[in-house]
């Protein structure tokens, strides 16, 4: 799979799609628990869902509050790595936010092995190294 005149992402209302991708990403491959992974707060989330063809192959989450926009549950299934949708999922994460009045930062926890991706693009990363559901992350934000 390469990304290709058939990569889109878009919001979306379909949850169900994006919450499949995160249980293969987050509950079957990382070991992340369901109590975790499903937080409720879907429902006043927006959601982006990256397709190539009529495949869903990522997902983001954003929520707003205040001047600050979450990026969350960023995800890319095993097959689609390394093509460039991640950063595609936040340059378009980061187009949203900015569309979105009165939104200044956009906020993240990144696991830390990531960290080096975000600050690829533009994130610097602050505080301490914490874990979340086990896994050791990062708090990443980035002025708009």
């Amino acid at each position: 799979m390469s990304l290709s005149d058939t990569l889109k992402i878009e919001v979306t209302q379909d949850i169900p799609t994006c919450q499949a991708l995160r249980r293969v990403v987050f509950i079957d491959e990382q070991g992340v628990s369901e109590a975790d992974e499903v937080d409720g707060l879907d429902g006043r989330a927006i959601h982006l869902l990256a397709w190539d063809g009529e495949c869903p192959v990522g997902t983001a989450r954003l929520l707003v509050k205040g001047a600050v926009g979450k990026i969350g549950r960023v995800c890319v299934l095993p097959e689609a790595r390394g093509l460039g949708l991640g950063a595609a999922l936040i340059r378009s994460a980061l187009e949203e936010l900015g569309r979105i009045p009165g939104v200044s930062e956009a906020y993240l926890g990144s696991q830390s092995h990531a960290t080096g991706f975000y600050e690829k693009l533009g994130f610097q990363v602050e505080g301490e190294e914490f874990l979340d559901a086990g896994i050791p992350h990062r708090h990443m934000r980035l002025a708009l």
